[in-house]
């Protein structure tokens, strides 16, 4: 309190509340938690004043400043939180502002009167041999305050760190989630590959490889995903392709290459290389320009028949090519292959083709397409199968081998998901099921897709965050584009976090076995964990977490 008129509040909070501006706050106050090394850390806290108070200063103390980060969480828009259906585990179905976007502290946060609101407050911890943290738990105290710009405090929390004498372990799940170049170069107005582009790009695939992607869709063509049939999206083709003559071809990798080195920088080691045939059927090529007489021109596209001899005759010149590409630069078991995206039954003759088509060059090569009838693939027409998660237990019961999942639009009801309109904990969970059924790869077709549905036109995501009600609010991005790269959502932190859970239950593993791992994560449970079977709690999950890090210190102890 400033004087005798203005009441300030505050509030610690988990990372897997959500603050609304426009009701009071349900969830318990949450001033502790424990963490391992190399972990990123989350909290926050809730703030609400009687009066309008703005540009307000936000300050850390902690032994741990350096790797904490502070932002204020912004409201998003949702004209679109849900579909018609949906079950009861949504906090609201109503459209309005969300917490989601995640903003820097630039000029402080403004308090609305009688709004609660909230910061992020992130800590990055490093790996233990970049501390002298010693071999025993250390509790760190950091304290949150708020000020005005006369330097008033207004109030302030304490939330008490305990780091365990463990680190987290490397990632092993492949992850990926679908990155739309042409989104970037649309979005900030820039060409195509210019080296603003680049420079983007590269912000980009940092922040997705700082929150667990390490498989990441490289557009050899324009990827044919999410594009209205007979329309096309902006050219963002890697290969360079010249035609020389009648069905004859020549090529160049050399945006390839610099797309490879550039992924290395930010420790992305594996690539999906983009669909060789369009969506939902596999009838046709993708878009393809080529250089024809001094003249970029679309060669391939919608028109083309996906098995006709003009398009086979390229494929059949430019993947020998690719492959002495690959094993050039030493990437044999780092690439992946798609023929079509959600294939169906009524799709397989077309996908069979297809997929001999590509095998006759690439079947040294790991194959990956989502699908959700496993008759398709008993029939052995997908090398790896990515089944939905509300689909995945035949996989699971017919030991499919890796085992993949994905989820998207269509996964709404009792499955994980990160829409706006859903609690935080149904976005987290995914990593205790990951574990649990030993997953070995995750994908989402959604990192920054700022399109209309079949991608018709641009969107202003800051505005529009359903696609232009083609999707639910929170399917389509989670990352914002901010004025000089990537913005951080909630649900984002919230993702990574589960990611995070997971390599904990596997370092716990490592040290006391799979069955303790697993005793631990279910313990007291009526039933045990399933893709559509999990406690619907923000304290489970909270608590469970606190007690695999507790069950690690005893290992090691």
């Amino acid at each position: 309190m400033n004087s005798a008129s203005t009441i300030f509040e505050t509030r610690c909070l988990s990372s897997l509340s959500k603050v609304f501006g426009d009701t009071e706050l349900l969830d318990s106050k949450i001033n502790s938690g424990t963490a391992l090394w190399n972990e990123v850390y989350s909290f926050q806290v809730a703030y609400r004043s009687n009066s309008l108070l703005r540009y307000l200063n936000v300050s850390v103390e902690s032994e741990l400043e350096p790797y904490v980060t502070v932002r204020s969480v912004g409201l998003s828009p949702s004209d679109m939180p849900t579909f018609a259906q949906s079950d009861d585990d949504y906090i609201r179905k109503t459209p309005g502002m969300y917490p989601d976007i995640l903003y820097p502290l630039e000029e402080g946060v403004h308090a609305v009167p009688d709004q609660w609101r909230a910061v992020w407050v992130t800590v990055a911890l490093p790996v233990k041999a970049q501390v002298n943290c010693g071999e025993k738990a250390a509790a760190y105290a950091i304290k949150l305050a708020f000020a005005d710009n006369s330097g008033n405090r207004l109030g302030e929390e304490q939330f008490t760190l305990e780091v365990l004498p463990a680190e987290l372990p490397a990632q092993q799940l492949l992850h990926t989630e679908w990155f739309h170049t042409d989104c970037i170069a649309t979005q900030y107005e820039v060409d195509v590959f210019s080296e603003e582009h680049w420079a983007l790009i590269e912000k980009y695939v940092n922040n997705a490889a700082r929150h667990g992607v390490n498989l990441l869709l490289t557009p050899l063509f324009t990827p044919p995903l999410d594009t209205a049939v007979g329309s096309e999206r902006p050219t963002v083709q890697l290969i360079g392709v010249e035609r020389t003559g009648e069905n004859k071809y020549s090529f160049s990798f050399d945006k390839l290459e610099r797309w490879i080195a550039m992924c290395q920088r930010a420790g992305v080691e594996n690539y999906e290389f983009s669909h060789l045939f369009t969506q939902w059927g596999a009838a046709h090529a993708p878009k393809i320009v080529a250089d024809v007489d001094g003249e970029e021109k679309r060669i391939f596209g919608w028109e083309t028949d996906a098995a006709g001899e003009a398009y086979v005759a390229f494929l059949n010149q430019f993947l020998p090519e690719l492959v002495a590409f690959i094993h050039k630069h030493g990437l044999e078991k780092h690439v992946f292959f798609h023929v079509s995206d959600e294939p169906a039954l009524a799709h397989q003759e077309n996908y069979r083709k297809a997929s001999e088509i590509l095998k006759a060059h690439l079947g040294a090569f790991t194959f990956l397409d989502a699908l959700s009838d496993f008759e398709f693939y008993k029939q052995g027409l997908v090398d790896v199968p990515i089944p939905s998660n509300d689909h995945i237990e035949p996989f699971i019961e017919q030991q499919v081998e890796p085992l993949w999942t994905y989820y998207c639009c269509g996964q709404y009801i009792e499955v994980s998901n990160r829409f706006f309109s859903m609690p935080s904990y149904r976005n987290r969970v995914i990593g205790t099921q990951l574990y649990k059924f030993d997953v070995k790869g995750f994908l989402h077709w959604g990192f920054n897709f700022w399109y209309s549905q079949y991608s018709t036109k641009q969107i202003d995501p800051f505005r529009v965050t359903d696609a232009d009600c083609g999707f639910p609010s929170g399917d389509a991005f989670v990352v914002y584009p901010g004025s000089d790269g990537p913005l951080d959502s909630l649900r984002w932190e919230v993702f990574y976090e589960g990611l995070q859970d997971m390599r904990a239950l596997q370092l716990l593993e490592q040290l006391a076995g799979r069955e303790k791992a697993l005793e631990v994560l279910e313990q007291d449970l009526a039933e045990p964990i399933t893709f559509k079977q999990y406690p619907r709690s923000i304290d489970w999950l909270l608590q469970a977490r606190n007690r695999i890090n507790a069950a690690i210190a005893e290992a090691l102890a």
